[in-house]
């Protein structure tokens, strides 16, 4: 008892486990059993979050720039204006823009904050893109739903917001991309999202497993959105198919 004692601390191998821990005391590039272990408490939280900060975040950009490219669909005055304005938005850097919008009542540092900022970059791309969708109707088809009886309203809903989903998803596609990979950087105000392991794996400068793990999460997340849009669009505009074949 003596001698064992001497020689310091038993540590028992539990299944393997003590192999796993020294994976990460070696600083690995890549270990598997942190990723295991860490997956309830820090990755699915954080991927969970990042997938509600984009939802959240597109939703109300398509809202709102579907709203303001109809009106300028039929009042062409208000194009520029808006052109300018979200322009202006979309150049602003995002920790720029973040600092901006912290001493704003009401914000903060908080979701609300990282929201505002992901809303200001889609408005943008979704608004140019279903404005340019619209326009690309052609005339004779607008003509022809007129001379079937079709009002203003008629023909908008039935034939020239059908004919312009391709181009509207193709905004939706971009702006979705985006704002997955600028919520990394929402997480400096607000916590959230696979932003917040990744700048912990950075000021941390030695584990790298976290680094690796989530922003691949991120990657697979743009990519697994884009291609469920891809789908989405095939399968509200067949005859883009039918046309093709």
């Amino acid at each position: 008892m003596i001698a064992i004692a001497a020689r310091g601390p038993v540590i028992p191998n539990f299944g393997g486990r003590t192999s796993s821990f020294s994976c990460e005391r070696a600083n690995r590039l890549f270990c598997s059993d942190w990723v295991s272990r860490n997956w309830g408490t820090v990755l699915w939280p954080a991927l969970r979050q990042h997938i509600i900060l984009t939802l959240i975040a597109v939703s109300v950009g398509f809202m709102i720039s579907t709203a303001l490219a109809l009106v300028a669909y039929r009042r062409n005055w208000l194009e520029r204006p808006v052109l300018i304005v979200t322009s202006i938005l979309y150049t602003i850097p995002s920790l720029a823009l973040f600092e901006l919008l912290e001493p704003v009542p009401g914000l903060g540092l908080s979701r609300a904050t990282a929201e505002v900022a992901l809303v200001s970059y889609t408005l943008l791309i979704m608004f140019r893109n279903t404005l340019t969708g619209l326009r690309e109707v052609p005339a004779d088809v607008r003509d022809a739903a007129a001379g079937m009886g079709m009002g203003p309203t008629q023909s908008l809903l039935r034939v020239e917001l059908p004919l312009a989903l391709p181009a509207i998803i193709a905004g939706v596609r971009i702006a979705t991309v985006t704002v997955i990979s600028l919520a990394t950087v929402a997480s400096l105000i607000d916590n959230e999202g696979l932003g917040a392991p990744i700048l912990n794996a950075i000021s941390n400068d030695v584990f790298k497993t976290e680094l690796i793990v989530a922003g691949a999460m991120a990657v697979g997340l743009a990519l697994g959105a884009d291609g469920l849009l891809v789908i989405l669009q095939r399968a509200l505009t067949p005859w883009t198919r039918a046309s093709a074949a």
